[in-house]
Parts: C-alpha cells; structure tokens; sequence
C-alpha cells in the first residue's frame, strides 16, 4: 500500500514539474498534498530499494526548487508554496536512512525549518509544529555527527556554535507557533532557552527583541493584558542586553509606550506605577509626543491633581511640538474637564504659535470649549475678535473659516430649536460678517434662508423678504430657496405667489429626484419640503395652495403611508369644497375627486417593494376610497356620466378587498347601477354611434355582475333580491336596442322560466317596441303570458289586466287600417272576448277601459261596414254593443246613437241577405 501511493505521489509530482497552466498547477498542488499526508513516515522495517529511494529524493529536491521559483514568479501563493514544501520534505524524510551524511541532515533541517515557517506565516501553526520537531531532531543528530568527526576541544566549540544558530532559529519559530496556538509557557519556554543562547550569539539580540515586541503587539490586540506585558518587558529587556546589536533607542521608546499602555488598559488604578514608569522611560528614551500625550492620558485617567498635569505639561512647551500635537492635547484636558490647565495650556500654544498661517485653529478650539462649558459671553468675545481680525489682515486659512462656519451655524440652530430667534440671528450674523458684499454663494444662500425663518417667527416679514432676496440671487434655482418665498406669501396670504412657488417647488424636485434615483439610499428632500408646504397651508387655512401642493405628492411620493396619507386629505378637502360649492365650480371639484380616485386606484394596482406598507394596510386603504367613490355616485344623481364613473371606480376599487359577502354586494350594487346609468343616458336623444356605445358598455357591465352574482348566490338566502329580473331586464334592453342576436338566446331561457313575474313581462313588452328597437312579435308574446298569468291569480287585479289587454288589442289590431286579415281579426275578436268575460265576472273593471273597449270594437265594426263587410261589420259592432251593455254612468251618452247605428247595420245586413236569397231563387 505504501508503494502504491509513494508511486501516485511521484507521477503527480512529475506532472507538476512540467505542467504551466495556473489553475492546473492549484488543481495538482492540492491533489499532491492530500496524497502526501496520507503516505507514512520513515519506515522502522524494510525500506524501498536505494535507486527507488534516490529517484523520490531526486524529485522532492525538484519540487523544493520549483516551489521557488514559480512563488518568486507569482505563479503560486504562499499557502500553495507551504503545501509543495511540505509534500517535498515529506518526501525527504521518508528518504533519510538510518545513517544520513552531514550534507542530507543539514538540507534536512533547513527544509524543516523553512516548512515549519511557512506555515507559520499563512497562519496554520498546528501544521508547522512536526516539522520543527523534525528540524530540532536533525540538529540533534547533526550535533552527534560533528562530534564523531571532531579533532580537539577547538573543534567542538566551532561544531556547537555551528549548530546553536539553527537551534535558535527553531526555537524562536517554536515561539512563534505557541504564541499563536495560544500557549504561553511553551512560547517563555522556548524564548528563555533562546535568551540564554545570546551570549554566544549576540547578532540575534535585535531579532529576539522584535520577536518579543510582536508576540506583544498580538496579545495586546487580543487584550492578553499580562500577556503582552510580559513580552513587551522582555523585549525591553532583550534590547538592553547588548547595545551594539540593540535595535535603538526609538524601537526601545516605542515599546515601553506600548508596555505603559498595556498597563494601562489593564487596570489603571493597580498599576499607574508600572505605566507611568514606563512612559518615563520611554521619554527618557526618546522624545516623542506620543510619550508625553501617553503620560497625561494616564495622569488623567488616574484621577491626579492639576498640579501634577500642570507639571507634565510643562514638559511639553520645553520641546518642540507640532501644532496638530498640542492642540490634542489641549482637547484632551478639556475633554476630562481639566478646565483651567486646558485654557492656560491654550493661551501658551496661542503665544507659541502666533505667527503661524494656522492659528485660528487655536482660537476655535477655544471657542468649542467655551461653548461647551456654556460660556457663550466669552465665546462671543473671541468671536468678534477673529472678525475684527479678519478684516484687519489676519485672516483664517480656508479649512479653519470652513469650521468656524460650522460652529456658528450649530449655535444657530441650537437657539432656533430652542426658539430663540433673536439669539440664532446673533450667530447667523457672525457668519454672514465673513463674506463680502455682492458674493455669490450657496452657503450664503442657506445662511439667508434660516435667517429668513427666524425672521418669520419674530414676524419680521420685511426683513425676512430682503433674505430671501437675496438667497434667490445667490441660489436662485435652490427649492430651499423657493420654500423659502412659499412661506412668506403663506404668510401674506398671496395665494397665487404660494401657488406659483408650489409649481416651482414641484419642477425643482423632479430634476432633484432623477438624480437622487441614482442615490436611492437618500431622503426625497423635494417630497419632504412639499409635505411641509401643504402642513403650513393647511395651518393657515389656505386649502387651494394645500391641494396643489398635495397633488404634486400623490404623483411622487414613493413612501406608500404617506402617498395614501397625501391622496385621503385631498379627497377631504375637495371633498369640503364639493359640498360648499356654487354649481360653477362643483362640476371642476368634482372632476378633480375622480382624478384623486383614479390615481389611488392605480397606485393601490402598483407592485409595492416598501416593507413597511403591509397587505392589511392596502385593504384599509382600498376600503376608504371605495367608499367615498360610493358616497359620491350616490349624490351625484342629477350627474348620470359622473355618477357612473364613480360607481364603476368603487367597484374598481373593491377589487383590492377581500371578497367577502359585503363587498361582493358593494360590488354587484355598483356594477348594476352603472349598467342602469348606462341605458338611462342611450334613452336620452343621443347620435345612434353614441348610442350604440352606452349600451356596449352595459352590457359590459351586466356580464361582470353576473359573475359577481353567481359567487354571492352561494353565500346566503338571495330569493327576494330583485337582481335576477334588473339584470334581465337590462340585457334584454340593451340587447334589443342593439339588434344583438344573442336577443333570441335570451329571451328562450326566459318563456322557460316558471316563476316570472307578470311585472317583467309586462316591462319586456314595452322595451321590445321602445325606440330604436322594434320586436312586435316578442312584445305580444310577453303580454299573452302576462295576461294568462293575471287570469291564474286567485283574486285579479283587474286593474293591471286591463291595461295589459290594451296594450295587447292596440299591438294587435292597429288604429286607423281598414283592410285587415281575416287572423288578425279573429286574434283580436279572442282578447275582446277575454276581456268580456272578466267584465262580466266584476264590476271593478275601470269604466273607462270598457269604454275603450267598446269604442274599439265598434269602430272596427263601422270600418268593415265602410268596405261593405256587412256581416263582419255586424259581429264587430254587436261586440260593441256588448260592452255597452256594461258601462255605468257613461251609457245614456253613447246608448242611443250607437242603437241607432246598429239598426242601420243590421236592416242593411238583412236587405243584403234578402237580396242574396232572391238571386238563389
């Protein structure tokens, strides 16, 4: 088994000896180490045959300088180096033998120790620690083997100074690994031994102490306080064992500042000794300010009196220190309210550095203090003296007079929150001082702006406009600016100046935005100032200024809330105005409430990404605007178009709803009285195309309703809900009104039905022959079953049957025509029997129906008697004369000419008879 993965490590390695492609060359690496680890160490027993042995030797030592020479040429990283050196010492190992010349035992320990390392330094020292074993074992034998060959004591010092340079490289690598494995004693261990080794090796004292100064440095940065105080003494220690070799005093500085730092992070009460003692060395060492700085962070933080500070501050003006430093190290004293040595600390620096292009730099900082101390006097003092200095030759370099801006704005704005505007005009007058007559600036600008503000709240409106003027000159195209103007003409209740400033508002804010879609991190500043202009208007009861405003941010805002929030106020306020209005204007409000209902529909059918705008917070906001949708439509009665749309956006609208039973009604309701606006508008006189158009859109309307219909049907009892017949209804008249040939369809299922009521068929019958549809067919049909189902009620209503009947006689037997068919006679003779017959049976029947009636029929029989149609003349005027007999009050007017007449028919019957005999004799 041994051989066989001896021999696979050896054929990858020779493929990786002449492999060139980068990612081939990773792929080979990582295969040839895994290989590697897997293959057993020296073996006690019998071993491969020499040639073997010497060919694997002879490849590993290839490896080793390939590794080099590809890392040296970037071609592998430092881990893929560390795996490659391991797999070749590997190798080597294995090819030891049990009595290695002096040659093999040295490349042996240097193969080790630079293994050892690499790993190390790619951070795996679990990895390096065989290795170093390995290396310390070869020095070991390596010694043993000098000694064999040696001549004299002479010999034997050269062959152990030979040999304690490597053991001390291995020792301080062994270091290294416990240090990072995070086993201390080891690491005291293994730098003690090479401590002692110094003596003989004296070139190594620099090396050792830098080794101890980063064992510090990385158990300090793991806050291993005692830790890394033990290291950083050490090194300290170490660099004062032999000066020559030392690596300076500056390195010695540097690590006992570090040392007192330690200690001070550590527990500064306990040990404030030990950290002061070593900063003083440190100092003592060499000057540095992060020595003295160091020395009064501890002093301070120890709690030591001002006479003790004052004294290591003293230190600081008997050396030269940089301007940067000192003035750290006065806000170091007045940061841990060392009041009167920070201010006197100041007032040395000033005197210091007098003639220096930066010393403004102190004077601010003194004036931070003050106002931090709240001693705004003084502040105030030293102010107006750089003003004063200002103007007389000593000007402040461009960063300090950017920060002195900064810091009288921030006093500014503390006073403006607070709402002492005299006081924040103070400080906005300090900076106002530092710029010139007729300069052109944005930060001017915005100075002029809040001055504006504090002007308005002192009800300095005057004043306020000669700002803003002069903002608008500087930045005239800032929508700060325009704010600005907004809020005066608020002010001064000018509302076409407020509403112009809202449209700039609005122009200026969608450039803004094109380029914050850019930044979308950023806050929407031209949204934010709008939301702030329509709360000032509406503060000011100026609604016209407040809409225009919020119309712009139901059209932009991004923020769901606040569009929905934006939209609600709109409807409400126009919504006031609707009710308040003269006609003129109502027709434009209310315009203006479906364009606000129609964008929340199309906002609320957007896709929204705002987390914060959840699905319960959409069906809120649907509710409310379906309602108000309704409640319009609803008033809107004298408004058929508009009350149309209206309901057809409540409906829209109720889609966003869960579909629950009331909303399915609100739904149905909607559509139905949209469909009935529809066709009440296509009977108005409307061109035919018009016409036509409403009565698509019903039917439109009436298929969507059926849908809802069918669904609501099944969540309750529905059989005194009207919604069948106005739904058949309104097909039939829209259906019949277009020539639609669906009409037939339709009209089959209704004969079907069993339960239609006499009502409906009586309302077919007259839309089948209202204009521009003309179905004489259907509409007599419709009234024969009206009539039959009047005569299959218990108690008839004789009433409603007779103006059925007359419906139905009038279809049936046209007015005015003489020559008619002998069918259509006999059809009509039936319904006047029909009607004789229910005459007969009461008196309730309505005297002038039977009037009717009998008129109809008598003039039916003079007409047939007119085309000498005698005996048709006789029926007809005798059924006349049979009606007569049942009329009340009214039969005296008509008895005795129509007798008279009926004689006349009947002697001119008989002659005709007579004659007609005579001829047959």
């Amino acid at each position: 088994m041994e051989g066989v993965r001896l021999a696979a490590v050896e054929g990858l390695l020779r493929e990786l000896l002449r492999e060139e492609a980068p990612a081939r060359i990773a792929a080979l690496t990582e295969e040839l180490f895994r290989e590697a680890r897997s293959v057993p160490g020296p073996p006690d027993g019998a071993s491969p045959p020499a040639a073997a042995l010497a060919q694997v030797e002879e490849g590993a030592i290839s490896l080793w300088n390939w590794a080099v020479t590809k890392h040296t040429g970037s071609v592998v990283n430092d881990e893929q180096r560390a795996k490659l050196r391991f797999v070749a010492c590997r190798l080597v190992c294995l090819c030891e033998g049990s009595d290695p010349p002096e040659a093999t035992i040295r490349r042996q320990i240097l193969m080790s120790m630079k293994t050892g390392k690499g790993w190390i330094d790619i951070g795996k020292p679990d990895l390096a620690d065989e290795f170093l074993e390995i290396a310390m074992s070869s020095i070991e034998k390596l010694y043993v083997k000098l000694l064999e060959g040696s001549d004299g004591e002479a010999d034997i010092h050269v062959h152990k100074a030979d040999v304690e340079k490597n053991l001390f490289k291995v020792l301080s690598y062994q270091a290294e690994s416990a240090v990072a494995q995070g086993d201390f004693q080891k690491a005291v261990t293994c730098v003690q031994r090479c401590k002692d080794m110094l003596m003989k090796l004296p070139k190594e004292t620099c090396y050792l102490s830098i080794l101890c100064y980063n064992f510090g440095v990385e158990t300090y940065e793991l806050k291993r306080y005692e830790q890394s105080s033990f290291w950083l003494s050490q090194s300290y220690d170490i660099g004062k064992m032999d000066m020559k070799y030392s690596h300076g005093k500056e390195m010695q500085a540097k690590v006992l500042r570090l040392l007192a730092t330690a200690y001070f992070e550590w527990d500064c009460n306990l040990y404030l000794d030990r950290a002061l003692k070593a900063v003083s060395l440190a100092n003592q060492e060499d000057l540095h300010p992060a020595g003295f700085f160091l020395k009064v962070k501890i002093l301070l933080k120890s709690g030591a009196s001002d006479e003790d500070i004052n004294s290591a501050v003293a230190e600081f003006l008997h050396h030269e220190m940089s301007l940067d430093f000192c003035l750290n190290a006065a806000k170091l004293l007045l940061e841990h309210g060392r009041e009167s040595v920070g201010f006197e600390f100041l007032k040395s620096v000033s005197e210091r550095f007098e003639s220096s292009p930066n010393h403004g730099r102190i004077t601010l900082l003194h004036i931070e203090f003050l106002l931090q101390s709240k001693r705004e006097l003084l502040a105030k003092q030293k102010v107006e003296e750089i003003i004063i200095g200002y103007y007389t030759g000593k000007q402040l370099l461009p960063e300090a007079l950017n920060r002195l801006h900064i810091i009288l704005w921030d006093m500014a704005a503390k006073h403006y929150e607070a709402k002492s505007y005299s006081e924040a005009l103070h400080w906005y007058n300090y900076s106002v001082s530092f710029y010139t007559p007729g300069q052109i600036d944005q930060n001017l600008a915005k100075l002029q702006r809040n001055m504006a503000s504090c002007y308005l709240h002192l009800k300095q409106v005057d004043k306020a406009k000669e700002a803003v003027k002069e903002a608008e000159r500087c930045d005239p195209n800032s929508i700060f600016t325009k704010f600005s103007v907004y809020k005066i003409a608020v002010m001064e209740k000018d509302t076409n100046k407020a509403v112009e400033a809202v449209i700039e508002m609005g122009k200026l804010a969608e450039k803004s935005s094109q380029h914050e879609d850019k930044l979308r991190g950023e806050e929407n500043t031209g949204t934010n100032l709008l939301s702030l202009a329509a709360q000032i208007a509406l503060e000011n009861e100026q609604q016209v200024v407040a809409i225009k405003a919020l119309e712009y941010l139901a059209e932009h805002l991004q923020d769901c809330r606040q569009l929905f929030a934006a939209l609600k106020c709109l409807v409400r306020l126009t919504l006031s105005k609707v009710m308040a209005d003269n006609e003129e204007k109502k027709d434009e409000d209310i315009n203006s409430m479906l364009t606000y209902l129609t964008l929340a529909h199309k906002r609320l059918a957007e896709s929204f990404t705002d987390e914060k705008f959840t699905g319960d917070m959409k069906v809120l906001e649907a509710h409310w605007f379906r309602k108000v949708a309704w409640n319009l439509a609803v008033q809107l009665r004298g408004c058929p178009g508009k009350m149309r749309d209206f309901f057809l956006l409540s409906f829209k609208l109720s889609q966003f709803c869960p579909s629950d039973k009331a909303v399915l009604i609100a739904q149905k309701t909607c559509l139905l009285m949209a469909a009935a606006v529809d066709l009440e508008m296509g009977r108005q006189p409307v061109p035919p195309s018009e016409q036509a158009e409403l009565l698509s859109q019903a039917l439109q309307h009436l298929q969507a309703c059926k849908e809802i219909w069918k669904i609501l049907k099944l969540t309750g009892d529905f059989a005194k809900d009207p919604t069948d017949t106005l739904l058949l209804l309104y097909e039939f008249e829209a259906r019949s009104k277009l020539n639609d040939p669906a009409l037939h369809n339709l009209m089959e299922s209704v004969w079907e039905q069993p339960q239609i009521e006499v009502k409906t068929l009586e309302i077919i019958a007259s839309l089948a022959m209202e204009s521009p549809a003309r179905y004489p067919v259907l509409c007599k049909k419709a009234l024969k079953s009206a009539l039959n189902l009047h005569r299959k009620q218990t108690v008839i209503d004789v009433e409603k049957f007779s103006k059925c009947l007359h419906s139905l006689i009038n279809l049936s037997l046209p007015t005015g025509l003489t020559d008619l068919d002998a069918c259509v006679l006999q059809e009509a003779w039936g319904y006047f029997e029909d009607g004789l017959s229910i005459i007969s049976s009461t008196d309730a029947y309505p005297e002038m129906e039977i009037l009717w009636l009998m008129t109809r029929a008598w003039n039916t029989g003079i007409f047939q008697h007119t085309v000498g149609k005698c005996r048709e003349a006789e029926q007809w005027c005798g059924l006349g004369m049979r009606f007569l007999s049942h009329l009340g009050s009214l039969k005296k007017t008509y008895e005795g000419h129509m007798t008279g007449l009926y004689s006349e028919v009947l002697d001119k019957l008989d002659r005709a008879k007579g004659f007609l005999s005579k001829e047959q004799e």
